[in-house]
């Protein structure tokens, strides 16, 4: 299994932490988790918020391709919407020349409304901008020419410079936690990425249509899918459930302040019907139950509770990528390291050893 760890960059849930050192903290579990065999790094993009505050996560990347030569680096999500396409293909160009072929590109349309209103945008507008964005930088970052005709990226014929030297054709990533995302990503044969905020068993029909729209429309299957994790790992499992309960309850909470999911704009914004179902569901459950079903989505445990809860998502869902984040919700530094170490140590391992059934390696 490939196995990355996420980057989140939050200070929500601390009252006294300068912005300085959650990002040193962070980048310094960057560099453990490089060297203690995990695959790649990723990294969100969010903006003006202690919910998370990543403006520029090829930034990041750029900086990391650098002092940590030696693993993959990833864009969970660069938000297009909030981007010119050719600036894009442009960045992700130069970070993969750097970095040698290291770059896995993710994108994805934006959540938020007080991300788009600070960037001027309109969310009812996020779709087409995202549709018409990503088929433009994957043609770019295919032939090395940027263009566009349509409504909101016109863009005269342009050859980029440096030329993209590798292909992306296995590196391309797309958000996909709606029902038409999960139709653009497999419009684009993206790799597919989810996040473990809702019980896997509501998430399988988004996945198998997926699978099934890459195999109608490419011709092949498609390929595993990206899970993004949140962790707690430690040795005892009744204490680890507590501060389980408490930073995952945080992390929920911060959810539900930068989205504004208790709100009705959802019910009102295009393209935003799933968003509106899962915040209804929310106010149905109430908070708790809101946590219950992150608590039951996402992993915390002891490294034997954990692997047992991966092996059932596994024979659910299918084969998988994993991008773990050990630091959200005011998850302290020494609890995300302790959860990093001890997941390297016991559970890295044993994800490594698991191959994929050989029938899902051959194409049909």
């Amino acid at each position: 299994m490939d196995v990355g760890m996420m980057m989140i960059f939050t200070s929500y849930g601390w009252d006294e932490i300068s912005d300085d050192q959650v990002w040193e903290e962070d980048l310094g579990l960057a560099r453990i988790a490089a060297d203690s065999g995990f695959d790649v790094l990723w990294s969100a993009e969010h903006h003006f918020n202690d919910y998370s505050f990543c403006p520029d996560n090829i930034q990041v990347m750029s900086y990391l391709a650098g002092v940590c030569p030696d693993i993959d680096l990833g864009t969970a999500a660069v938000i297009l919407p909030w981007h010119d396409p050719l600036r894009v293909a442009e960045q992700a160009i130069v970070l993969d020349i750097i970095s040698k072929g290291r770059l896995r590109l993710g994108v994805g349309r934006g959540l938020a409304r007080r991300e788009f209103d600070a960037f001027r945008g309109d969310m009812n507008e996020s779709r087409t901008r995202f549709d018409e964005a990503s088929a433009m930088i994957q043609r770019a970052l295919a032939t090395g020419f940027v263009e566009g005709e349509g409504p909101h990226y016109p863009q005269p014929r342009t050859e980029l410079r440096p030329r993209p030297s590798r292909s992306f054709d296995d590196r391309f990533y797309a958000v996909a936690s709606s029902e038409d995302s999960v139709v653009s990503c497999a419009k684009l044969g993206a790799r597919m990425v989810m996040f473990a905020d809702r019980p896997w068993p509501m998430r399988l029909p988004a996945i198998e249509k997926n699978r099934e729209l890459q195999q109608e429309i490419h011709g092949r299957p498609a390929p595993p899918m990206l899970i993004t994790d949140f962790c707690v790992c430690g040795t005892d499992l009744e204490a680890t459930r507590e501060e389980a309960r408490q930073y995952m309850g945080k992390f929920v909470e911060s959810n539900f302040y930068h989205y504004e999911f208790l709100g009705e704009h959802f019910a009102n914004v295009k393209g935003y019907d799933a968003y509106a179902q899962k915040a209804k569901i929310a106010k149905d459950l109430g908070f708790e139950g809101a946590v219950d079903g992150f608590m039951d989505a996402a992993m915390w445990g002891t490294p034997d509770s954990i692997l047992r809860s991966l092996e059932s998502r596994r024979e659910l869902l299918g084969e998988f990528e994993l991008n773990v984040s050990f630091r959200f919700g005011g998850t302290p530094f020494e609890v995300s390291k302790r959860g990093l170490d001890l997941f390297a140590k016991e559970i890295l391992p044993v994800l490594k050893s698991w191959q994929a059934p050989a029938v899902a390696q051959v194409a049909e």
